[in-house]
C-alpha cells in the first residue's frame, strides 16, 4: 500500500502586469482567472494601466480584449501612441457606437436602463465568446452603474459577468473612475483583489501618484502606499523601501574625510554604514566640506552619489572648480554620480528608488543628500520625510554606506532653527557656525555627537581656501556657540591673522 501523498497548495500561477515595480508589489503578478477591480479618479492612470497588461499578455503569446463603454477605440489607440505602443494584436471592443446612438436605436415602451444594461451585459459576453481571451479589460464601470440605476440590479449583473469570466479562464481588470456619491463596497466584496490609484495635489509642482493594494486575496502583497510616475513610456512604480527586508551583516570601518583635523574631530573619521548630519546656516560651508568627504572616497577607488536638491549642477560644479577640487574628472570616469533633482517633481518613493539603484546595482559606497531643506519642500507633510528617511537611512546604514545628510538652517546668526529635527536620526551631528571677531564675520565648526566614535568636544575655526577644507586650531575662549550667537573672546591667533595656521590638508 502506497503511503498517502502529501497535499501541498502549490501557488496559483501568476499574470504578470507589465509594470516591474506592481509586479514586486503583489508577489509576482495578478493570479490568473480571477476579476479584479482598478480604481481611481479620473486622469489617476487606470487605463495606462489596463493597455500595459493586455499589451504584456500579448508579449507572452495571450489574447487581450479591450472593452471600452467610456471611450472610443480611436482614442484608446491615441494615448497608446502617446506611449510609444501600438495596439495591433489587440481587440478593442466599442460597447457604444455611431450606430447604438441613431433613432433606429431608441424605443420607449421598456425602461431604457432595462434594456441597455441587458443589451451591455450580452455584448461583452459574445465578444468574450467569440474572440477567446487571456486577458480583459473593463472601462469602465461607472457607465455600468447609470445603465442599472437600481444597486441591487447594478450587483446582480456584475456578480454574473464574474461568474462568466470564470467559466471562462479571463484574468480581468474592472475599471471604475469612483465617480458615484458612495463608496462602493459591495464591489471590493465580488472582487478577488482591489487596486487602488490615488494622486495628491499640492499648491506647487506635479501632482504625486500612488497605487494601494486593497484587496489581495490567498497571496501576499506588499501593504501601504507606493508612489509611480505617470509619463510617456507608461506607469514606473516605486515600491514602498522597507528596511527590515534588507538585512545586512555591515562591520563598520572608520574612513577619512580627506582632512586630518576633521578626521580627529569625528574620533578618527567617518563610520561606514552610519549618517552624519551637517548643520547650518546658508553659505557656511556644508556642500564643500560634504564635497571634500565624497572626493576623498573617490580617491580611494570607492563610488559615491551626490543628490542634489538645492542648487544647479552648473553651480556646484563652478564652486568645486575655484576651489581646485577635481570633481568632473570622477563624473566623467562614471565613479562619481551627480543627479539634481527638482523636490517638486520627485516623489520619496522615487527618490528611495534612485538611491537603491545606486547602492545596490552601482555599488555607491559614499553617499550625499543635499539638503533635507528643499527635499522637504516637495513632500506632502514633513511626518512623511521623517518616516520615509528612517526607512532610507536604516538601509543605507545595513548596506554599509557612508551617507551625509546637509541641513540648512534659518538665518545666517541667531537660534538657527530648521525646517525639521532630524538630529534623533542621525549618527553623527556637526554644527556649523558664522561668529564674530576682530571685526570679521569667521566661521567655526564643531562635532556635536557621535554614536560610533569617541569625538572630539573642542570648538574649531574654520574657512574655505584653494583646495578645499581649513580647520584652525581649538578655540578655547569661544562663548554663545549653542545659543546661537556665537562669539570670540579670546587672543589666540585665527586662521586669517597672517599667523602660522594650524591646518592639515
Amino acid at each position: 500500500m502506497n503511503p498517502p501523498s502529501s497535499l501541498t497548495p502549490q501557488a496559483p500561477p501568476r499574470a504578470a502586469t507589465g509594470i516591474t515595480g506592481l509586479d514586486d508589489v503583489l508577489g509576482g503578478g495578478l493570479p490568473e482567472r480571477h476579476v479584479y477591480l482598478v480604481e481611481g479618479e479620473p486622469g489617476s492612470g487606470k487605463t495606462t494601466l489596463g493597455i500595459q497588461f493586455l499589451l504584456e499578455g500579448l508579449r507572452c503569446g495571450e489574447k487581450g480584449l479591450y472593452v471600452t463603454l467610456s471611450e472610443t477605440a480611436e482614442e484608446l489607440r491615441v494615448v497608446a501612441a502617446a506611449h510609444g505602443w501600438s495596439l495591433d494584436g489587440l481587440t478593442l471592443f466599442e460597447l457604444v457606437s455611431a450606430a447604438g446612438l441613431g433613432e433606429d436605436a431608441e424605443q420607449s415602451i421598456l425602461h431604457p436602463s432595462e434594456v441597455e444594461l441587458g443589451e451591455t451585459t450580452r455584448g461583452v459576453m459574445a465578444a468574450v465568446e467569440q474572440q477567446r481571451p487571456q486577458r480583459v479589460v473593463f472601462d469602465s464601470l461607472s457607465e455600468m452603474r447609470l445603465l442599472a440605476q437600481d444597486p441591487l440590479r447594478y450587483r446582480r449583473q456584475i456578480l454574473a459577468l464574474k461568474h462568466f469570466f470564470a467559466r471562462h479562464g479571463c484574468t480581468v481588470l474592472l475599471l471604475d473612475d469612483k465617480t458615484s456619491q458612495d463608496a462602493d463596497l459591495q464591489l471590493h466584496s465580488l472582487a478577488h483583489g482591489v487596486l487602488t490609484l490615488g494622486q495628491t495635489s499640492g499648491h506647487y509642482g506635479e501632482d504625486k501618484r500612488f497605487l494601494r493594494v486593497a484587496k489581495l486575496r490567498g497571496a501576499k502583497f506588499r501593504g501601504g502606499e507606493h508612489d509611480f510616475r505617470l509619463d510617456t513610456g507608461g506607469i514606473s512604480l516605486f515600491p514602498r523601501l522597507t528596511a527590515a527586508e534588507h538585512p545586512g551583516d555591515h562591520v563598520h570601518q572608520l574612513r577619512s574625510t580627506g582632512h586630518a583635523v576633521f578626521d580627529q574631530m569625528l574620533g578618527g573619521g567617518l563610520t561606514s554604514g552610519s549618517n552624519t548630519l551637517f548643520a547650518g546656516p546658508s553659505g557656511v560651508g556644508k556642500t564643500t566640506t560634504a564635497i571634500t568627504c565624497i572626493m576623498a572616497a573617490l580617491q580611494r577607488g570607492e563610488k559615491a552619489a551626490y543628490y542634489l536638491f538645492d542648487e544647479g549642477l552648473g553651480t556646484l560644479l563652478t564652486r568645486c572648480r575655484m576651489l581646485r577640487l577635481p570633481v568632473q574628472q570622477y563624473i566623467d570616469s562614471g565613479d562619481l554620480e551627480v543627479h539634481a533633482l527638482d523636490p517638486a517633481a520627485v516623489s520619496p518613493g522615487e527618490f528611495s528608488h534612485l538611491v537603491r539603484e545606486a547602492v545596490a546595482s552601482r555599488g555607491v559606497t559614499t553617499l550625499v543628500i543635499d539638503s533635507l531643506n528643499a527635499y522637504l519642500q516637495g513632500m506632502p507633510g514633513g511626518k512623511f520625510l521623517l518616516l520615509q528617511m528612517h526607512e532610507l537611512l536604516t538601509y543605507l546604514n545595513q548596506r554599509g554606506v557612508a551617507t551625509l545628510l546637509v541641513l540648512g538652517q534659518h538665518g545666517i546668526l541667531g537660534d538657527g532653527g530648521s525646517d525639521v529635527d532630524l538630529s534623533y536620526l542621525s549618527d553623527a551631528l556637526v554644527l556649523f557656525r558664522f561668529f564674530e571677531a576682530r571685526g570679521q564675520l569667521l566661521k567655526a565648526v564643531s562635532v556635536v555627537k557621535s554614536r560610533t566614535s569617541a569625538h572630539e568636544p573642542y570648538i574649531r575655526e574654520f574657512r574655505l581656501g584653494r583646495g578645499g577644507v581649513e580647520i584652525g586650531a581649538a578655540l578655547v575662549d569661544f562663548e554663545g556657540v549653542m545659543r546661537g550667537l556665537p562669539a570670540y573672546r579670546g587672543s589666540q591667533a585665527l586662521l586669517g591673522d597672517g599667523a602660522p595656521q594650524v591646518t592639515a590638508q
